[in-house]
C-alpha cells in the first residue's frame, strides 16, 4: 500500500481501536483459482503468549479453509468522503485546489490457520457476539438460543486465527493541510450532517512527534 508519510499510522493503540470500531475485514488470499476475498467480522486480540492475532469464523462450505497455513492480508475500511474544492478557503483566494477523496484503512498481514474444534468455535462465536451486544440495553447472548440449535449451527462453521506479522494504517485525512483548511472542511461536513465519528476519521490532526 502506498502511504505518504503524512498519512502513515503505526501507533498500536490507534490501529487496535480502529479495528474494534470497524471489525468487518476483507480477508484476501491466493488460491489455486487466483486471488479471493471474503468479508468477515474479526476480533483483534493478544494471546496468552503475547502474540497478536485476528480471530473469526467461516462457513464450512467456504473453501478458503483449505488455505490453512497461508500468508494472508486483511483490509479493514473506515469512513470515507469526497472532498470538494469549494470547501477550502484557497478556492476563493487563488483557486489552486482540486477534488480528492479522504479515507481511513488498516491492513493486517499474517498467517492464517483454521480449526475444527467445536469448543473453540463456541468460544470465538461467543466472543464476537459479546463485542457487539454488550453495549446494548438488552444484550443477546448465545445461550439465549436453544443449546441443540446452537450446537447444530456450530457444526457448520470453522474458526480461524491469523497470527499478525504486520499492522499498518493509512489515514488520508487532510493532516498535511493548514489548520484553517481542516476547520473549513469540518464545518462543511457538519453542514451536510455527516456523522461526527465519521467526520473525525476523514479529517484528522497531524500526529505530533514523540518527545
Amino acid at each position: 500500500m502506498y502511504i505518504p508519510p503524512a498519512f502513515r499510522e503505526e501507533r498500536p493503540e490507534v490501529l487496535q481501536a480502529f479495528i474494534q470500531r470497524h471489525p468487518l475485514g476483507a480477508l484476501v488470499c491466493t488460491t489455486a483459482e487466483g486471488l479471493t476475498a471474503n468479508h468477515i467480522p474479526m476480533i483483534l486480540a493478544n494471546r496468552a503468549d503475547g502474540v497478536q492475532v485476528l480471530r473469526g469464523h467461516v462457513a464450512r462450505g467456504n473453501t478458503v479453509w483449505t488455505q490453512s497455513g497461508a500468508e494472508v492480508l486483511v483490509i479493514f475500511g473506515g469512513a470515507d468522503h469526497y472532498m470538494s474544492p469549494s470547501w477550502y478557503p484557497a478556492k476563493q483566494e487563488h483557486g489552486k485546489v482540486v477534488p480528492t477523496w479522504n479515507y481511513s484503512v488498516v491492513h493486517a498481514h499474517g498467517t492464517i490457520r483454521f480449526s475444527d474444534v467445536k469448543s473453540q468455535t463456541l468460544e470465538y462465536v461467543t466472543e464476537l457476539t459479546h463485542s457487539q451486544e454488550d453495549s446494548r440495553p438488552e444484550p443477546w447472548n448465545v445461550s439465549d438460543a436453544p443449546a441443540p440449535y446452537i450446537d447444530r449451527l456450530l457444526s457448520g462453521i470453522l474458526t480461524f486465527e491469523i497470527t499478525v506479522s504486520r499492522l499498518i494504517g493509512k489515514f488520508k485525512a487532510s493532516q498535511h493541510r493548514e489548520a484553517a483548511e481542516r476547520q473549513s472542511v469540518r464545518a462543511a461536513l457538519d453542514a451536510e450532517r455527516y456523522p461526527a465519528a465519521d467526520r473525525d476519521e476523514v479529517i484528522r490532526e497531524p500526529v505530533k512527534p514523540a518527545q
